[in-house]
């Protein structure tokens, strides 16, 4: 059976929504960073770097979470979640890395900020800077999205998946979408798929 380790608090939560998506078994084996379980020399053998997530496919070692639910996808395309053809192939993996460069740090930023950090650690105005930044990349999506109900093509692909897992970190940042109808309809619409819903319980 597929193992991931992370937890839901984690990067791993977009892994674990992916094998939700596709319908494939997996056992969560819970690492927190916080309890130093990604320093163990038994889990830095399976990822140097020392975070999460990673996965063990029947032996195949993997790190890297965009890497992992790109794999996955391709693994199991007749799920439907990897394009066929070779140009909507390259915009999945153009929007996972979009998601990645141009919102995840900002985010991770003012989550930091506003709730993950501790009350005497936070600062409200690195926070508003981030969100700041954050204006344009939003509009960048919000305005790719009229008339779209996915990121490719007319369904949803491992694309949504990446970058609805990143831009979901903007509720605990309590960042106000209203200027962005079709991002916040789109963002509301994959978050409230039974998919991610069962991860966040398996996680929980």
């Amino acid at each position: 059976m597929l193992k991931v380790y992370g937890v839901v608090t984690s990067r791993a939560l977009r892994t674990m929504w992916m094998c939700e998506e596709l319908g494939v078994a997996y056992e969560l084996m819970k690492t927190d960073v916080r309890t130093g379980a990604t320093r163990t020399p038994d889990y830095l053998k399976l990822n140097p770097n020392g975070h999460v997530p990673t996965i063990d496919d029947d032996g195949f070692v993997l790190y890297e979470s965009m890497a992992i639910n790109l794999y996955l996808a391709q693994k199991h395309a007749e799920k439907g979640l990897w394009p066929a053809d070779l140009k909507s192939q390259a915009l999945c993996y153009q929007w996972s890395f979009w998601g990645m460069m141009e919102c995840e740090g900002l985010l991770l930023q003012a989550l930091l900020n506003r709730m993950l950090l501790p009350e005497d650690r936070r600062n409200e105005d690195k926070a508003l800077q981030a969100i700041e930044n954050l204006q344009k990349p939003f509009k960048v999506i919000d305005t790719h999205l009229s008339g779209r109900k996915a990121l490719v093509g007319g369904k949803l692909t491992v694309a949504d998946i990446n970058v609805a897992a990143i831009l979901s970190w903007g509720r605990g940042a309590k960042i106000d979408l209203a200027a962005y109808p079709n991002l916040a309809a789109w963002l509301g619409g994959c978050t409230g798929r039974p998919a991610f819903k069962a991860a966040l319980k398996k996680g929980a």
